[in-house]
Order: C-alpha cells, then sequence, then structure tokens
C-alpha cells in the first residue's frame, strides 16, 4: 500500500458492544506488552510520581488506568481533554535519570504509540475471546475507532498507522525490538502475582491471575517474562475463556460493560466537583 496514502481523520464512535469488563482479566498481561519496550518499563518502574506508585497505591493507579481507558473509548472531546492535562501534570516528572538504563521521557510521542498499539491489540484480542469474531468491515471500524487510546495524550492522528495492515507491519517490526530486563521482570511478576495487594488477596488470587496473565500473553512475551506454558494450559484457557464468554453473551449490556460504566461516571464527576482525575 502506498505509504503517502492520507491518514483519515474522520471520528469513528467507539462501538459500546466491544467494552467488556471481563477484559480486565488481561489487564496484567497488557501492561507486561506495554512495558516490554524498555522505554516504557524503565519510565514505570522509575516513576518518581508518588501516587502512581502501583505498591503503595494499588487501588488509586488502577483508577487512573481504567478511568483512562473508559475516557479514550466514550468520552467527550472536552473529557479528553482534561484528562490529558492532569495526566500530562504527572507525565512532566517522569524522565530518565544520567544514572538510568535507557532515555526515556513520558512525553515520548514513540512510546505512546506503543502503549497505545498494545491497548488496541489487548482490545482486539479480549473482543475474539469474550464477543466473538470480527467480520473485516468490524475490524476496520474497530481500528479506526481505537485511535483515541494514543490520540488522547500525545499521540498525533498521523501517527497512528493509516489502516489495519499499516498497523499490522508496525507491530510486526515493534515486536522484534522488545525486552525486558531483570528489574523490570520483577516489577511485573509481582503485578502478575498480585503482590502489591494484601497477602491474604495474592494469597488466594495471585496464582489465578498469573495463569490469565500468561495465557492472555502473545508467545514473545511470555518469553521475555520466562512463563512456562503447556498444551495443557492453552487447553485450560481456552476452557475458561470459553465459560466466561458463554456468561458474557447472556447479560445484559450495562452488566457487561462494568465498571466502565461506573468509571465514566466518577470522571464526570471529578471533573464537574473539581476533584482530581489522577
Amino acid at each position: 500500500m502506498p505509504p503517502t496514502e492520507a491518514v483519515s481523520t474522520e471520528v469513528v464512535p467507539f462501538d459500546r458492544k466491544a467494552i467488556v469488563g471481563a477484559a480486565l482479566l488481561a489487564g496484567a498481561a497488557n501492561v507486561i506488552m506495554q512495558l516490554a519496550r524498555p522505554g516504557v518499563g524503565y519510565g514505570v518502574i522509575e516513576s518518581p510520581v508518588e501516587s502512581g506508585q502501583l505498591h503503595r497505591h494499588p487501588i488509586k493507579r488502577a483508577r487512573t488506568t481504567f478511568s483512562y481507558l473508559a475516557v479514550a473509548t466514550m468520552g467527550t472531546p472536552k473529557e479528553k481533554a482534561a484528562y490529558r492535562r492532569a495526566v500530562n501534570k504527572s507525565h512532566a516528572q517522569v524522565r530518565s535519570r544520567p544514572d538510568s538504563p535507557v532515555q526515556y521521557s513520558a512525553f515520548d510521542r514513540e512510546l505512546q504509540l506503543w502503549v497505545a498499539a498494545c491497548l488496541y491489540r489487548g482490545l482486539e484480542d479480549t473482543y475474539r475471546a469474550f464477543i466473538g469474531p470480527l467480520d473485516p468491515v468490524e475490524q476496520d471500524r474497530l481500528y479506526r475507532a481505537s485511535a483515541p487510546l494514543g490520540t488522547t495524550l500525545q499521540v498525533r492522528p498521523e501517527d497512528w498507522p493509516r489502516d489495519r495492515a499499516a498497523f499490522e507491519e508496525y507491530w510486526q517490526r515493534e515486536v522484534k525490538n522488545i525486552s525486558i530486563d531483570e528489574p523490570v521482570r520483577r516489577y511485573l511478576r509481582d503485578l502478575a502475582d498480585l503482590k502489591f495487594l494484601p497477602a491474604p488477596v495474592s494469597l488466594l488470587f495471585g496464582p489465578f491471575n498469573r495463569f490469565v496473565t500468561t495465557g492472555f500473553l502473545p508467545p514473545e512475551f511470555r518469553a521475555q517474562m520466562r512463563l512456562p506454558w503447556s498444551e495443557r494450559d492453552q487447553r485450560r484457557f481456552d476452557r475458561l475463556i470459553a465459560a466466561l464468554r458463554a456468561v458474557i453473551r447472556i447479560q445484559p449490556p450495562v452488566v457487561r460493560r462494568f465498571p466502565f460504566d461506573l468509571l465514566i461516571w466518577d470522571v464526570r464527576r471529578r471533573i464537574r466537583t473539581g476533584r482530581p482525575l489522577v
């Protein structure tokens, strides 16, 4: 396809059918994918933003992350602008130090594009897992509607790959450059094992969360995390997803979307009352 082909600037509404609360089961896997880019990984583990520290503020960190997804997919332009300002205030503090293993800045558009691409890939994968296959028209629409996952922050519309074919080229090229070293791997293993939560919670639910996290990871990322995965594990994972899909298909839309409707309501309440968004 010609590289000079114009990028469409058409605003495509996000189909709320694609918003499934069960997709949060894949949340840790998606974070692993994002942090597999060293600049993102070290930007997170070295971040000086106290309120964003996962181990000290796990609930707040989760709310901020999931609220961003709610705003990017369901928010109005004004709500996206408000969230951008709030996130930028925190991101302004996230820059590599002289002794950092890699150079990074939270305002780096290439890093933000990678994060947005991971979010889109996760959205596409969980749609297929919990709702079912998409036909080509649905795939194109979902892809075009997903651009705000990046453009809500610093990614320019022209930076978002122009179509799914261009996205696949971008993805295959960038996946070859992922690298997770031991400090980032330890952080991500703690995430998968829920060790940022009280010990009884992590002991009870950590093994299950690691299992579903490993199941949702593409093989390249699984290998970087050194997480074993057998054919038997894959069969167990497939049965779990099939059971969840059967339940989700009979749920009313408002139940299926929980907690994202609640999150966008909370964002709007915070904007209205002047409370911090992040």
